[in-house]
């Protein structure tokens, strides 16, 4: 039986990409396989992984037969299982982009609030509409729209129900690119392929950083630096950057290795 989600490799780019036509439903199969992806690619870590998907829209989200499937008795394990994906990918030490040319609903969507930087089309539309069948949304995409937009964004969004484009979305600073809807999938590979080959302990670094100031405001963060800053000092990479910097200047071509 296929897979609906499928991992492959561009050299140091990893490639997620949901395939569960015709509109790529968050049933369990497909959460079974967002875990296998995750937790291997939690074992071995790209240096960047590009979340994509087939298909006219990116996902419709939760297959409502879930709902009714659940047992209440089990209900508070289930999301757990389902919100441990969402923090597992979140956790990656490496940039995380997520690609989303079209329609993105709920947990497709709250994925994409785990990753490091969300690329889209202006007409993308967005939404956690959970509250059709009268729930909330539970891979924690809550909080992390809140921690992009503010908790008022995130009330409004989640109570209306309503959906946004990807260009009200990038006025608000939850998405961070967008790319022409022609071009979309090449110039994301791209956007992703410049992080898979850049300076990678440096971006763990940054997002060693970046979590601390978020757990524990910018004392945590400052605690968290100098260690983290020693480091880097001694890692190929920054060392053949610096003389490359010292040899040529600001626009050296060096080649970072990831070490």
């Amino acid at each position: 039986m296929k897979s609906p989600l499928r991992l492959t490799y561009d050299g140091p780019l990893a490639i997620l990409t949901m395939d569960s036509p015709p509109l790529n439903l968050f049933d369990l199969a497909m959460w079974d396989a967002w875990e296998t992806e995750v937790t291997r690619l939690s074992a071995d870590p790209p240096r960047a992984l590009l979340i994509r998907a087939e298909g006219r829209v990116v996902s419709a989200g939760v297959d409502v037969q879930v709902f009714a499937d659940i047992d209440p008795a089990g209900a508070e394990s289930f999301w757990a299982s389902q919100l441990r994906i969402t923090q597992a990918l979140e956790a990656l030490p490496c940039p995380t982009v997520f690609a989303a040319h079209s329609l993105t609903l709920t947990a497709a969507f709250e994925l994409a609030l785990a990753c490091d930087l969300i690329a889209a089309t202006a007409s993308a539309r967005f939404g956690l509409v959970e509250r059709k069948v009268a729930f909330t949304p539970s891979m924690g995409g809550t909080q992390r729209l809140a921690e992009r937009a503010g908790p008022a964004r995130a009330r409004e969004f989640v109570m209306t129900g309503d959906l946004y484009r990807g260009s009200t979305l990038a006025e608000w600073g939850v998405v961070n690119a967008l790319f022409d809807p022609h071009e979309f999938h090449d110039a994301v590979h791209a956007y992703a392929m410049r992080l898979a080959t850049g300076p990678s302990m440096a971006h763990a670094a940054t997002k060693r950083i970046v979590g601390a100031y978020l757990n524990g405001g910018v004392s945590a963060a400052d605690e968290v630096l100098p260690p983290t800053a020693a480091e880097l000092v001694r890692t190929e990479d920054h060392r053949t950057a610096v003389a490359a910097f010292l040899a040529e200047g600001p626009e050296h071509r060096t080649i970072y290795l990831g070490r």
